[in-house]
């Protein structure tokens, strides 16, 4: 039975290398489709979980998981021995940054070679992870194509970057357009034809390079933007303005204008770290992203001026903040997630202590957390608890947070996300 045939009969089995949180959401949709679906991860207790049907991410429940189980059309694997019995594998393994800011593409590496020990004829092979423009065809397809394999013809690869929000209901893997782009047309088709099963539409482009570029596209327009706001509202402080104030006037112009908002850094896998990829690659073709160089050094320099601007709180009150007591609220890099990757909280906590000061957090979704060499555990709120602190420091807007609790206990109120819309005496706004 030929690939093609075979996904439209749902009778091709899918392999998802990486089942994290753009990993397994596709996976369930996959499995959810009636597709036998094999998760490969190199995390031994992550797989044995799935396994048992418990989720480690809030948008897949273990609920979800368990039905997988159960219909037959979900297995987790810590190897990569079940490749030789499948048809089409999608890899998502992570892609982060070195220290030198340069692309870090050994996990895919390592995915290509070990794929490869168990590649077989009429074989789909996309790309998901973030990477530079010319990686499915510089990387993947150096990496798999041999004489036994011609791409196109004995194998397809192509690339589909992912387009995950966790902890939006509103849009999810089968509502979310999805774009792909091949090595050779009819592999275009292949990765189209896989994805049409579980999604309701996919976009095909010219080629590769062209998806690798949409997704560089999609996160460099925020981190511009959010960059570009961000150094907005350190003029706006410089001058005396309220940055929401202009920021909401502005917002009533019908064309012309896409409000961002500003806050103490960027956080999550993607938008501190994607656009980078690009600069990077650009670098390497003797060009200079300047905007997007720009970005990211005004975004990395947030946490810096957020603890500035707290230390002239404090110090407006006449408190020091060597021995101050802080409470962070939110630890993770955005609302209602347990993911605190790049997230600004923890070097506003480092850059706190550094200064002297005795810091604590509550988040419900991260009970504990090492920050160097210390574990520091989630603080239970209470009226009591929060009025021992000098100082609250509003990070992460979590749903289940009680605000007018803290409004009401809270010394004093440091707010980074514009979450109390309301001034009060004890409330000082980014």
């Amino acid at each position: 039975m030929e690939l093609k045939e075979k996904i439209l009969t749902k009778r091709a089995k899918i392999g998802v290398v990486g089942v994290g949180y753009a990993g397994l959401p596709l996976a369930m949709a996959f499995a959810r489709s009636g597709f036998m679906v094999h998760g490969i991860d190199v995390d031994d207790e992550m797989v044995k979980e799935l396994n048992q049907g418990k989720s480690h991410i809030e948008d897949v429940k273990d609920e979800m998981v368990q039905a997988a189980i159960s219909s037959g059309c979900f297995r987790a694997h810590s190897d990569y021995q079940i490749v030789s019995q499948l048809d089409c594998v999608i890899l998502c393994v992570p892609t982060p940054l070195r220290q030198t800011r340069d692309p870090d593409i050994s996990y895919m590496v390592d995915a290509a070679k070990k794929v490869k020990e168990h590649l077989h004829k009429d074989m789909l092979i996309i790309l998901q992870s973030t990477s530079y423009p010319g990686t499915t065809d510089e990387l993947l397809r150096v990496e798999l194509e041999s004489e036994k394999f011609q791409v196109g013809k004995d194998l397809f690869l192509g690339f589909s970057p992912e387009r995950v929000d966790p902890g939006n209901l509103k849009f999810t893997t089968r509502n979310t357009p999805k774009i792909v782009g091949g090595i050779t047309p009819h592999c275009t088709e292949m990765a189209k034809i896989l994805y049409e099963q579980v999604i309701d539409t996919v976009i095909p482009v010219s080629s590769a390079a062209t998806a690798e570029m949409v997704k560089l596209l999609e996160n460099t327009f925020r981190a511009v933007n959010i960059g570009l706001v961000n150094e907005i509202t350190i003029m706006c402080d410089k001058l005396g303005v309220s940055v929401w104030e202009v920021i909401e006037a502005a917002a009533t112009k019908p064309f012309g204008f896409m409000p961002f908002f500003p806050g103490p850094g960027l956080g999550g896998h993607c938008i501190p770290i994607d656009p980078l990829y690009l600069s990077w690659k650009l670098k390497m073709l003797n060009y200079n992203a300047r905007c997007i160089e720009l970005a990211s050094e005004v975004n990395t320099q947030m946490p810096e001026y957020c603890v500035h601007r707290m230390v002239a709180v404090l110090n407006q009150n006449r408190k020091c903040v060597n021995g101050t007591k802080v409470l962070i609220m939110g630890l993770t890099y955005k609302k209602d997630v347990s993911d605190v990757r790049e997230s600004p909280a923890l070097d506003i906590i480092r850059l706190l202590e550094l200064g002297g000061a005795q810091v604590d957090y509550s988040d419900p979704y991260v009970s504990q957390l090492r920050f160097d060499e210390v574990v520091k555990k989630s603080v239970s709120l209470s009226p009591a608890k929060i009025k021992g602190y000098d100082l609250v420091v509003m990070v992460t807007d979590h749903s289940s947070f009680d605000y007018k609790m803290i409004q009401e206990s809270a010394q004093l109120v440091f707010d980074t996300r514009n979450v109390f819309r309301e001034a009060f005496d004890t409330l000082v706004k980014l």
